[in-house]
């Protein structure tokens, strides 16, 4: 076909394509002005940062879906400095005086920054993300469950457990006529084992059977598959804030959220069940049922169906996350493994004096480095929980505008060589501070950036159950074995993603028999 004579810009537009075209040319005018703005009149404009991430939040959003944030973070900060902007909206902080500023109580009384809402959107009725109201209600009830006489009387309870964990780590390191040999075990497996059925019979009278059946409950199942859709759903949050229920239900099998809500109605029937019992046993649901509030509140079915399903979370994964951490790095540095061998097999004349009382009580100094850092190189939670700012703030000398997002990553702290000498490496007696020499090459650096249990009036409730239950493990673990990496993809355990808890790989150790 032949067209006239004439330019072909000057052709009209067929009426189809006019609109359209309208709204991409006012789209893209949109984002630029909103990216300018950003970056030439935002109040954040002068704090420290990658460009594209401050004029934009698709880098963030792409670092968090991809598991790898903390890692990206971790890499603004050794370029940029302790305070990196790293989105329109969002600071994050390396340096060890933004956590009582972040994460404490305000001199000025305007009280503790609050939380995300686009993070804490989905857990409002538990003490994770709930109002600061509610958390201290919550607290104060749940906190009779960690009590000192708690601890003591749940000991029997956790020490069934540990014993039965040991009993089924013999079990395959037993040869023909009960002679021990070694034997290759996914550690990250059995731990998980161990301590999701000890968080299961606190929380709700009875274990989840893990042990006994040598594989994940179903809903210890769901926890574990979950952890990439939180991902998903806080980034739904926050760009369509309010309308994650109406993604949900449109989204094919209902993919987004239906692990969660599965959740919620398994520890619903789980509550039912336990309040149906007829005792006094000392778990989490006679902690919630027994106590009140200062106002004589209780807790509500949905509120205590909330904080079950939270304590069981966040009372299981992470401490199995720090034990295969600790156990990844014994086995792969062995002069710490002789340490604290020596110091476990010399504090103990029998395997069964190895309870939670005795681990307190003979100190076990070295064991407690090796456990903070392990924790401090593979953090249980490697990513921010993140806050915002209320009332505005200044935060380590900058001054921060109502409503900024505020990041605390775990991960990039760790690893910062403002923090910590040698932060790549695997050196326990950093935290010996009675040894003088070790104490002068590392007293320099801000060892307060390790918080592995957070800090201020939201700092972790299960603190001491978790040191006592990682110390007790690991000890009954050194009693017996010595450990060894059973394979290559082993030798990568620590590259794994995250999402706020890590996607964690198999951990195969070989265990070789100490003790015949």
């Amino acid at each position: 076909m032949a067209f006239p004579d004439s330019d072909l810009a000057t052709l009209p537009l067929p009426h189809y394509l006019k609109w359209p075209l309208i709204g991409i040319t006012f789209g893209v005018l949109l984002a630029t002005s909103y990216a300018l703005y950003n970056l030439l009149l935002h109040p954040l404009r002068t704090v420290p940062g990658p460009k594209l991430w401050a004029a934009t939040q698709i880098p963030y959003t792409l670092g968090w879906l991809s598991g790898r944030l903390p890692f990206a973070i971790h890499e603004l900060h050794e370029r940029y400095g302790d305070v990196v902007r790293v989105g329109p909206n969002r600071l994050s902080f390396t340096h060890p005086d933004a956590f009582p500023a972040v994460r404490g109580h305000r001199k000025s009384g305007q009280g503790e920054h609050g939380k995300e809402p686009a993070f804490y959107g989905i857990s409002r009725q538990n003490i994770l993300g709930a109002s600061r109201a509610d958390h201290a209600r919550y607290r104060r009830i749940l906190s009779h469950g960690f009590s000192a006489k708690s601890m003591q009387d749940q000991q029997p309870l956790i020490m069934r457990y540990v014993e039965l964990l040991m009993r089924r780590l013999r079990e395959k390191t037993r040869g023909e006529g009960g002679v021990p040999r070694e034997a290759v075990v996914d550690l990250a497996a059995w731990f998980n084992f161990a301590t999701f059925d000890v968080i299961g019979d606190l929380a709700f009278g009875e274990p989840f059977g893990c042990l006994e059946e040598s594989s994940y409950h179903p809903w210890v199942g769901l926890i574990l598959e979950g952890v990439a859709q939180f991902g998903m759903m806080t980034a739904i949050n926050w760009y369509f804030p309010g309308l994650l229920g109406f993604v949900k239900s449109f989204t094919p099998g209902r993919y987004i959220g239906v692990h969660i809500d599965m959740q919620a109605q398994y520890a619903r029937k789980r509550i039912t069940d336990r309040l149906a019992l007829d005792t006094d046993r000392a778990d989490f649901v006679q902690a919630m049922t027994a106590a009140k509030s200062e106002d004589g509140t209780i807790l509500s079915m949905e509120e205590m169906t909330s904080n079950a399903r939270m304590l069981v979370l966040a009372g299981s994964e992470t401490t199995a996350t720090a034990l295969s951490g600790a156990v990844y790095f014994l086995a792969t540095h062995p002069e710490v493994q002789r340490r604290l061998a020596e110091e476990v097999r010399s504090s103990f004349a029998t395997e069964e004096e190895i309870d939670l009382l005795a681990v307190n009580n003979a100190k076990l100094k070295y064991m407690l480095a090796v456990l903070d850092e392990s924790m401090r190189m593979f953090p249980p939670v490697p990513n921010s929980l993140p806050r915002v700012c209320t009332g505005g703030d200044v935060i380590c000398g900058y001054q921060v505008p109502e409503g900024t997002g505020l990041d605390l990553v775990p991960w990039a702290m760790s690893y910062s060589h403002r923090n910590f000498t040698k932060p790549n490496e695997f050196l326990p007696e950093r935290w010996l501070e009675e040894d003088g020499r070790i104490r002068q090459q590392f007293d320099k650096r801000r060892h307060s950036a390790f918080q592995p249990f957070s800090v201020g009036p939201r700092n972790c409730i299960g603190k001491n159950l978790a040191y006592v239950e990682m110390r007790v493990i690991l000890a009954r673990l050194i009693w017996n074995y010595d450990l060894v990496l059973g394979d290559e993809m082993s030798e990568r355990f620590l590259d794994c993603k995250c999402f706020n808890l890590w996607m964690k790989k198999p951990l195969n150790v070989r265990l070789t028999p100490a003790r015949g």
